[in-house]
């Protein structure tokens, strides 16, 4: 691995594992731990986490996991400050831009929680061929703002190493998260327990991979289930429209003049899709207008609000006690409505 700005050894997951919390680890998650548990806390302390690509979306996941005390972050990015990373990236300054985002923001990120463990890669060539190396040895990798063909292929390589996968990412006010689990177990409420003293029992989830998740068929939903689902969103983003379109032309929309492409490829898409034609019949032309010119930036409240769920549900997954989401969910900045849709799971 090169271009460590730690001592360049692969970031080890047995590095930390330990069963006992240290007094000041006692102190400083006290309060969190009276929320879901020692057992959680000690989960998530020992969890080494990989996130790839440092934009607004993972500025925001990464405060949160590391103030929440996971053992190790380990940050792939190889791009310098921008002006436009200003915006949402808050571990940026202005004299930052033209530094790597990682020399940018490491010591900002350490200074969270000095108990959390940072590492940052900056090679490049590791974003193309050498992610597995990564991959294989860490607990849990998430990936933000990147390509649908980049995220298909880090995510079978995560299922070959049996490791959870996240990703997420805003295009202009709207933004997305998913997640393959795999095979998950948590605690949920058993609903034949007294409402009075309520059970838990363990559950066990089977998730799937986002090529096969993306195939979604959506004529097994009513009416009703379909407008509450919201399925213009998921196919303005997931359903592939902007991802169709970024593969096509090797970047995001960045024109009003596009919005009749990207109309064309959502409209074919949930015709594939078999959506309810009461519900659906074609693409809101106001909400691809509305893509087509500002898909291609960031804002800041937008970034928070998607990159805080994408925090509290990878914690949710190392904690083991809460069910994570299963398994998009798609969030509105034009409406401030998020909706989750369980896509091609059993």
């Amino acid at each position: 691995m090169a271009n460590s700005s730690e001592s360049g050894d692969h970031p080890n997951q047995n590095d930390i594992r330990s069963t006992d919390l240290t007094e000041e680890e006692a102190t400083r998650y006290d309060r969190q731990m009276r929320l879901w548990g020692i057992d959680a806390q000690q989960r998530m302390r020992n969890a080494t986490i990989l996130v790839v690509r440092l934009r607004g979306v993972a500025t925001e996941a990464i405060k949160n996991v590391v103030l929440a005390g996971i053992g190790k972050l380990v940050i792939v990015d190889d791009e310098n400050v921008s002006e436009e990373d200003l915006g949402a990236g808050f571990f940026f300054r202005d004299e930052d831009v033209g530094m790597k985002r990682l020399d940018a923001a490491k010591l900002r990120i350490e200074s969270l929680n000095p108990l959390v463990t940072v590492e940052t890669i900056t090679d490049s060539s590791i974003l193309n061929d050498g992610l597995e190396s990564v991959i294989k040895i860490v607990d849990l990798v998430c990936v933000t703002d990147w390509n649908q063909d980049g995220l298909s292929r880090i995510n079978e390589v995560c299922r070959t190493y049996q490791k959870p996968f996240y990703c997420g990412g805003t295009y202009g006010l709207v933004g997305y998260i998913f997640c393959d689990l795999m095979s998950h177990s948590y605690l949920a409420q058993d609903r034949a327990s007294a409402k009075v003293q309520p059970k838990t029992i363990k559950t066990t989830a089977t998730y799937t991979p986002l090529s096969h998740a993306i195939r979604h068929k959506w004529n097994n939903l009513t009416k009703r289930q379909t407008k509450e689902v919201n399925p213009a969103l998921f196919f303005a983003i997931l359903g592939e429209s902007i991802w169709k379109f970024q593969s096509m032309h090797g970047k995001l929309p960045d024109d009003a003049k596009q919005v009749n492409e990207l109309e064309d490829i959502a409209n074919s898409l949930i015709s594939e899709a078999e959506v309810n034609k009461q519900v659906l019949i074609g693409e809101p032309r106001e909400l691809l207008s509305s893509l087509s010119t500002t898909a291609c930036h960031e804002f800041s409240p937008v970034c928070a609000i998607v990159g805080g769920m994408l925090a509290q549900d990878i914690l949710k997954a190392l904690g083991g006690r809460e069910p994570p989401i299963a398994n998009f969910f798609v969030f509105d900045g034009n409406t401030g409505g998020g909706t989750v849709c369980r896509m091609n799971m059993p």
